[in-house]
């Protein structure tokens, strides 16, 4: 009877304390029970994939990240596993942290390299390349390093729907360098200096033909080429009336000379 009375006594008091118990145990009248730790329910593969999809797509990208990492970690040889590590990567993409994604979709392709998303993984490291080009006044070095990355894709999987997008972002890449090229001709015809500038317009000529500028660089260099001839006619007048000069100077000098002989 006492020991009943005991068991009531620390019941009571538990409730009155607010602290969480099993339930369940009291309603067997096992009082040992009761205070037994519960073991925390693991979450499966599906449900991890799931919520880490459901906070990807909310915009919560570091969240998501968390869900696809524990996937990755808790079962590490289920099959959503390999979906969680490109999920990681596309977390990291669109929460603009592109130099990590472009480290987590080149793992992908190197530990993945038979698997259906391999294609999407190139076209995504390519990607995080053409995300980062600066102006047409700025360094190119993203836009070539985009442009490499999608020729890579292509020559590998050349059936792949994703090769088809990147060969439309290959002549973005191309479009974007040559407008680079073209400014920086432009630049050295306003600074007159022809020789750099033509370079520059005959490259885009010869290596980016068809990308939208074919008629202005043809005008450009007609223009540019008329320049330097003027520059050279001027510079031979230029020679021409120097030896002129220089030519009666050696006269006039033999002259005196030959008046100063007794």
């Amino acid at each position: 009877m006492k020991l009943k009375n005991i068991s009531m006594i620390i019941v009571f008091m538990l409730l009155c304390s607010g602290c969480s118990f099993d339930k369940s145990s009291l309603l067997k009248g096992n009082i040992f029970d009761f205070f037994r730790k519960n073991e925390p329910v693991k979450s499966t593969p599906e449900s991890l994939y799931s919520l880490g999809t459901a906070e990807y797509q909310n915009g919560s990208y570091k969240k998501a990240r968390g869900f696809y990492v524990r996937l990755k970690e808790e079962y590490p040889l289920h099959e959503l596993s390999i979906l969680a590590e490109l999920g990681i990567a596309d977390s990291f993409y669109s929460d603009k942290e592109y130099v990590e994604a472009e480290i987590a979709y080149r793992d992908f392709t190197t530990f993945y390299p038979t698997n259906e998303n391999v294609p999407y993984a190139f076209y995504q490291v390519g990607m995080c390349h053409y995300v980062q080009i600066g102006a047409i006044d700025r360094d190119q070095t993203e836009t070539i390093k985009a442009r490499r990355e999608f020729e890579k894709l292509v020559a590998r999987f050349p059936q792949s729907k994703f090769s088809i997008l990147a060969e439309k972002m290959i002549r973005e890449c191309k479009s974007k360098f040559a407008e680079h090229e073209f400014y920086v001709g432009n630049f050295y015809f306003k600074q007159e200096k022809y020789d750099a500038a033509l370079k520059r317009f005959e490259a885009i000529a010869r290596d980016y033909a068809g990308v939208g500028l074919d008629l202005k660089v043809e005008a450009y260099i007609a223009e540019t080429k008329a320049r330097l001839a003027e520059e050279e006619k001027a510079q031979k007048l230029k020679e021409e009336k120097e030896k002129t000069k220089i030519e009666a100077k050696t006269k006039a000098k033999t002259k005196d000379k030959e008046a100063s002989k007794p």
